[in-house]
């Protein structure tokens, strides 16, 4: 009678297990989530510092040479980030200058609407 009570059932054995996976599988999906989430953050950040710094880059060289276009197209700037700046007002004393930057998910090396992350724009004034 003693040997009875020694073990677990295989009832017992089967819905612990399934317990198990019941509680595993949100736990699963909820870290899933959150790596898919942390890329996408990382990108968006690594995004927003290029862009400034294509926009600091630009603001350096207008000091010097504010008659010259700032327009640029799809322009490789780290790995698999590109650039696209658009330059209003290139006869007037007030341009507005934008920087679109975004990683190139499909690898045509072409920034594509959709591929954009982060889109920056300020005004460039002629100092001379």
């Amino acid at each position: 009678m003693s040997n009875r009570f020694a073990g677990f059932t295989l009832t017992e054995v089967i819905m612990a297990s399934v317990l198990l996976i019941i509680a595993l599988v949100p736990i699963l999906q909820a870290l899933t989530s959150s790596h898919a989430t942390g890329t996408i953050i990382e990108r968006k950040t690594r995004s927003l510092m290029l862009a400034r710094a294509k926009l600091d880059e630009i603001k350096a060289r207008s000091i010097y040479n504010y008659s010259s276009s700032f327009t640029e197209a799809n322009t490789p700037l780290d790995g698999s980030y590109l650039c696209k700046v658009t330059d209003d007002g290139a006869a007037s004393d007030l341009r507005q200058i934008k920087v679109a930057v975004g990683y190139d998910l499909n690898g045509s090396s072409t920034l594509e609407a959709h591929e954009v992350d982060i889109t920056l724009s300020t005004l460039v004034a002629r100092r001379w």
